[in-house]
């Protein structure tokens, strides 16, 4: 059995991939918001920050020149996501990315991260980079198990003023 069916084998429903345009800004949003809500130790992002600004703050997200966007849904409910965005010097950069608890260890977030890959290397990409918050062991193995390695990189300053963000890469093919 080849790993897709496999992945679709261990979720109950219809699992489909849906790469999002302006037009789906609205339903961008509702996921961010979900995975904001479930998951704030997860994300550098916080809540309240997205509360502010109102709609042109979403609508700026989508401003992004060469932006990707992806959500999964199950039976047509949003229950992942995942961003790719332009980087330097040849590198994309994962962002975003988030699989609703009821799916997580099905391999969801490996589809996700499968499509920006995808994008990343269609756009000429030769790395695709993340930042991931120390201390969320489950995303750090999933971005493992698809090939990412710590960096070395310093990353960002978090709201401590003391921990930095890991960055991790993947070289692409």
């Amino acid at each position: 059995m080849d790993h897709l069916a496999s992945i679709c084998d261990r979720i109950a429903g219809m699992l489909t991939l849906r790469v999002l345009t302006m037009n789906d800004w609205p339903l961008w949003r509702d996921v961010r918001l979900a995975a904001l809500t479930e998951a704030p130790h997860a994300f550098k992002s916080r809540l309240a920050d997205w509360h502010r600004g109102g709609e042109e703050r979403w609508h700026a997200r989508w401003e992004m020149p060469d932006a990707h966007h992806v959500v999964a849904l199950l039976d047509g409910r949003a229950v992942g996501m995942a961003d790719g965005v332009p980087g330097d010097d040849g590198t994309r950069e994962l962002k975003s990315v988030w699989v609703s608890p009821e799916v997580r260890g099905r391999g969801v977030g490996e589809r996700l991260i499968a499509a920006v890959e995808t994008w990343a290397l269609q756009s000429g990409a030769t790395v695709l980079r993340l930042t991931v918050i120390p201390g969320n062991e489950p995303a750090i193995a999933l971005y493992q198990r698809n090939g990412f390695v710590a960096s070395g990189e310093l990353g960002d300053l978090l709201a401590d003023g003391v921990t930095r963000e890991h960055v991790m890469k993947k070289a692409l093919h």
